[in-house]
């Protein structure tokens, strides 16, 4: 729905055929537009994953519980867990950024 009509008449007009027209000039457009949601989406979801933890599901989070109750640190393992989540949700931010950027490179 973002991608203006006339994009697509343009492949119709070039004889390309709707699967081509779409994989080739849609879908590219479309995906720069949804990339900044994506990866929002993506380090919210990975956010939440230390949520499911608590209701039973192994995670990171869950990990650092079980090493806490066998070591009896209750610091340094939730702050190791802290430590990865950052990295993690860092890593994420920074390479869609970078795809943003590299396909912005493309719009001129």
């Amino acid at each position: 729905m973002s991608i203006d009509d006339g994009q697509f008449e343009a492949g119709k007009s070039l004889g390309l055929k709707f699967p081509t027209t779409m994989i080739n000039v849609i879908l590219p457009q479309a995906f720069k537009n949804i990339l900044p949601a994506l990866g929002n989406e993506l380090i919210s979801l990975l956010k939440e994953t230390s949520i499911s933890g608590y209701i039973g599901l192994i995670d990171l989070t869950r990990g650092g519980d079980i090493i806490r109750s066998l070591t009896y640190e209750a610091f340094i393992p939730l702050i190791a867990v802290a430590l990865i989540y950052l990295l993690i949700v860092v890593l994420l931010s920074a390479g869609v950024s970078r795809l943003e950027r590299r396909l912005k490179k493309n719009e001129r």
